[in-house]
């Protein structure tokens, strides 16, 4: 019965070794699974970075361009709006000329038939004297009966004289006033001309300007339309990041958002997203079309509102991120525009 008994207990001590054997094997292709498939993790995540980081610095360089397309088609609107606000003070200041130069030719023409009657009076006058002659003193003399016959063609004599030089005088006068006339016609149209080109060149200046604001209103709408396509792709990016440092950490979901946050230069007091639609993370950005300055592109009066000091782009970024906490806390998403 003994060499029985001594075959089954070797044949247990075997069965038991081989279980031994067995599950030492498959801890150790246990762990090796476990330590390659951390390590891929490790190398996704490593490889994320390097996409988070590239795609940081793209956001930044189109955030950029984007704001200096909105402040190229701010300054052609402006400029548009101006040249047809000139148009139309040109079109009313040049009806006002063309109407005094009217009025002002009219006034020519009036004085112009006026120097026409004065000199035909004075020709008839001169025609009367060299004909007639005029009495001279020594006649008047020798020709009275007496004393009031003379002082009577003394007076007549002397009402002739102030007559010729009234007469003359007149022509004078007319003439003058002939020639201001013609002076200020001169100058009005000259005035009229130079409203002319001025509105000609505001004209062929705005149909430049309109081209120029309507390529920069198309720029600006491309530009948009790729950063929104940009941020969607990003937003699907992040939460997979999350997941996959949440996986390979061991971490909270808020651990995994802070550290993905931190890829981009965070972490950040709002979502890693809306930073990066406002600003691509640049915490001295200033919007030139707005004047919303810093990572968050917060509004001066919004800024000063929540106890800023300076600009915004000029805060350090622990007062920034304060700054944006408390908005989010307060507005939520609502106070972005990217949100």
């Amino acid at each position: 019965m003994r060499p029985l008994q001594l075959r089954e207990d070797l044949l247990g001590i075997c069965a038991a070794a081989s279980l031994c054997a067995l599950l030492a094997v498959l801890a150790l292709a246990t762990g090796s699974a476990g330590a390659t498939e951390a390590g891929t993790l490790e190398a996704k995540l490593a490889k994320a970075r390097d996409e988070a980081s590239s795609l940081s610095a793209q956001l930044q360089s189109t955030t950029a361009e984007l704001g200096n397309a909105e402040a190229e088609a701010a300054q052609a609107e402006a400029r548009e709006q101006e040249l047809s606000g000139l148009l139309a003070e040109g079109r009313e200041r040049a009806a006002v000329l063309a109407r005094k130069l009217r009025s002002t030719r009219h006034r020519l023409a009036v004085e112009k038939a006026r120097l026409r009657r004065s000199r035909a009076a004075l020709a008839q006058r001169l025609v009367a004297i060299y004909e007639s002659g005029v009495p001279d003193t020594a006649s008047l003399v020798f020709e009275a009966g007496d004393y009031e016959d003379f002082a009577a063609r003394t007076d007549y004599l002397r009402a002739i004289s102030e007559a010729d030089s009234s007469l003359a005088d007149r022509v004078a006068e007319v003439r003058a006033a002939v020639h201001g006339q013609v002076l200020e016609v001169a100058e009005l149209r000259a005035r009229a001309v130079a409203y002319d080109e001025r509105l000609e060149d505001a004209r062929a200046e705005i149909g430049a300007v309109r081209e120029a604001a309507e390529s920069s209103a198309a720029r600006l709408q491309s530009l948009q339309a790729s950063r929104e396509a940009s941020l969607s792709t990003l937003k699907s990016d992040i939460a997979e990041w999350v997941d996959e440092v949440q996986a390979a950490r061991a971490a909270s979901e808020a651990e995994a958002e802070e550290e993905v946050g931190r890829w981009f230069g965070g972490p950040y007091a709002i979502p890693t997203y809306i930073v990066m639609c406002e600003s691509g993370g640049n915490y001295s950005a200033l919007n030139p079309s707005s004047g919303a300055g810093g990572a968050y592109q917060i509004l001066p009066s919004t800024w000063e509102l929540y106890g800023g000091k300076g600009e915004p782009q000029n805060a350090p970024k622990a007062e920034q991120d304060r700054i944006a906490g408390e908005i989010w806390a307060d507005s939520g998403p609502s106070a972005w525009a990217c949100a």
